[in-house]
């Protein structure tokens, strides 16, 4: 799995390639400002992209318009995105296009390497992992969203799926079976109006919506509890 890296602090810089490099993953380039970034991005059509969001000069969000653009060029492209800081505008921004592949964690609060490592898969494959801070911060919900037709539980498990839990740690996690975790997952799918023959993944689709990336999207009908 090809991977560029934007990230201007040498240490972590060296830090994350030999990390990736270690755990198998091919990395393409590592740069430490936006240009180089993009450049990498289109010489090397990486897989997945570890970006930071403030890179040189002025160290304000260079990383993360670097990582917009790249995503217009070409759309899709899987961008884990590293930061001090929860940028809800940025973040949301990410999330807008509905393809999924993004991922927003906290630099303090990633305390494993595997957790960063699985992330980083989720991403690659289109899925999403996002650090509980940038959930919490993103959740500004409009009247009449789908999303407060959920139960408490099935919160609960949206809430979880945007971290990038897989089944089996959603019910670890609430102590539940995974036939009650897929029950749960099935009502949030017909309550957001996600049908099986919705373009996208539906798993996606539904925490994309969760996060209010797809608010210029009309709402679908939903039904009643």
């Amino acid at each position: 799995m090809r991977v560029v890296i934007a990230e201007d602090n040498v240490l972590l810089a060296e830090g994350l390639n030999l990390l990736l490099s270690s755990a198998g993953f091919e990395v393409a380039a590592t740069v430490s400002d936006a240009p180089s970034f993009l450049a990498a991005v289109a010489e090397h059509r990486p897989d997945v992209t570890v970006v930071d969001v403030r890179l040189p000069p002025t160290f304000r969000d260079e990383g993360i318009q670097a990582a917009l653009a790249a995503r217009r060029a070409g759309p899709g492209l899987p961008v884990l995105v590293l930061s001090q800081y929860v940028e809800r505008t940025y973040a949301r921004e990410l999330l807008r296009d509905g393809r999924g592949g993004v991922g927003y964690l906290l630099k303090d609060r990633v305390s494993r390497v595997e957790t960063f490592l699985d992330a980083l898969r989720r991403v690659a494959d289109g899925g999403t992992a996002m650090d509980p801070e940038v959930v919490a911060q993103l959740l500004v919900r409009r009247d009449g969203d789908p999303v407060d037709t959920l139960t408490p539980r099935e919160l609960a498990v949206l809430r979880l799926m945007a971290q990038g839990r897989d089944n089996a740690a959603i019910a670890a996690t609430l102590v539940v079976t995974e036939r009650a975790v897929h029950k749960h997952i099935g009502n949030i799918f017909q309550k957001l109006g996600l049908t099986p023959d919705e373009s996208g993944h539906r798993r996606v689709l539904a925490v994309l919506r969760y996060l209010g990336g797809d608010r210029d999207q009309p709402a679908p009908g939903v039904p009643g509890r």
